[in-house]
């Protein structure tokens, strides 16, 4: 695992919203087994989708994302939410943001988000953008003459 896939660089693609291009090349680019979301990430996009009345793009991603392609599923535990409070109180983010954060630092994960918010903490964040860059400039071949 690599990646923790925020809830937002989901819903920016699912809901086809201005940088949705840019998370389809990063989730087309990535091994799916490279990737995580959180229990609480899954629960949100359900919770939108339905409200959109699209509970069958909510199965639809539930099958194509967890059941099939193999991204991985991670939760927090009990003991863990000390940590997400301490996050929260640390860096003034939200209950999601801050419960992302902690689930990343958790299982020493790269956040992946569109939400800046990440950007005052320790562990930062790459954009789906900022990860596409890294995997195209990797080493380059020496051509001497």
């Amino acid at each position: 695992m690599t990646y923790l896939v925020d809830t937002n660089v989901w819903l920016e693609r699912l809901l086809d919203q201005e940088r949705s291009r840019e998370v389809a090349l990063f989730l087309d680019a990535t091994r799916p087994a490279s990737l995580s979301m959180t229990d609480f990430c899954l629960h949100s996009i359900g919770v939108v989708l339905t409200r959109l009345s699209r509970g069958e793009a909510f199965g639809k991603f539930l099958s194509d994302t967890i059941v099939d392609s193999g991204v991985n599923l991670i939760r927090l535990d009990a003991e863990d939410l000390r940590t997400l409070l301490q996050v929260h109180g640390r860096y003034g983010l939200d209950f999601d943001d801050a419960y992302q954060y902690a689930a990343a630092e958790k299982y020493n994960l790269t956040i992946v988000s569109l939400d800046s918010d990440f950007d005052r903490t320790d562990r930062g964040r790459k954009t789906p953008g900022d990860v596409l860059k890294e995997m195209t400039s990797g080493p380059r071949p020496n051509h001497e003459p």
